[in-house]
């Protein structure tokens, strides 16, 4: 049996994942199929953290653009982050998972504060750490949370799991002649502005040169195929 390609891992999923068919919330059945495939990940021996958006319930950005204080929709924001984390967290345990959720926003009663040394301690014993509440602070995406975790953390790659196969030249839900991109330097994510991660999270990565992976979530075993290093989706590298 080959052996996974990494070793830590930084899976980012947006809050979307969790709808299912569903316009809004969190579908259970969604969720535990989610936490079948990270399951089977960690049983490979691979130490896994996940930061989860929270767009499915509530997205700062678009409530300041209609008005509301950006400051006060991305604080609203970050807490929707926690209650996905803590969804998905539930689902992990049912599948027998020791799991950990960490916030960014003190909250002792919920999760556990957010300390470094701390959640590496979790990821050596195994245990499937979960980062909510983004990095604390507004005007910060989770895609950014997820690149200072993953830095942090000290991971070996971001997994970043869409609902498309990888990196496209365009949107191929609204594109039919959008082809894609199997491997891309970062700078030619921020050069050709192509719908990754933010600017700050992919600008972060190349910084540290840490490789992302992005791929397809909703087909069933590509979370596994992208940590045994399998060509599926797209790879950002140096």
């Amino acid at each position: 049996m080959s052996k996974p390609a990494y070793r830590r891992v930084l899976l980012k999923l947006s809050g979307e994942a969790l709808m299912g068919e569903r316009t809004f919330g969190i579908d259970p059945q969604v969720a535990e199929q989610i936490a079948l495939e990270i399951s089977d990940v960690r049983q490979l021996g691979v130490q896994v953290a996940v930061v989860i958006g929270g767009g499915n319930i509530f997205r700062g950005l678009a409530a300041s653009a209609k008005g509301m204080d950006r400051t006060t929709a991305d604080n609203m924001g970050m807490l929707a982050t926690v209650m996905n984390s803590l969804a998905l967290s539930d689902a992990l345990e049912r599948q027998g998972e020791d799991t950990r959720v960490l916030t960014a926003i003190e909250m002792r009663t919920v999760a556990e504060p957010f300390i470094r040394r701390r959640a590496i301690r979790h990821l050596n014993k195994q245990r499937i750490v979960l980062f909510a509440a983004g990095t604390g602070n507004p005007y910060f995406t989770t895609d950014t949370a997820a690149a200072l975790r993953a830095m942090e953390m000290k991971a070996d790659v971001i997994m970043k799991a869409t609902k498309v196969d990888g990196i496209f030249t365009a949107d191929p839900m609204t594109d039919k002649s959008a082809t894609r991109i199997d491997s891309l330097k970062h700078l030619e994510v921020l050069e050709r502005r192509l719908n990754v991660m933010d600017a700050t999270a992919i600008s972060l990565c190349m910084d540290n040169k840490l490789p992302i992976v992005v791929f397809n979530l909703t087909t069933p075993g590509n979370v596994r195929r992208a940590v045994m290093g399998e060509p599926v989706g797209s790879t950002v590298v140096v």
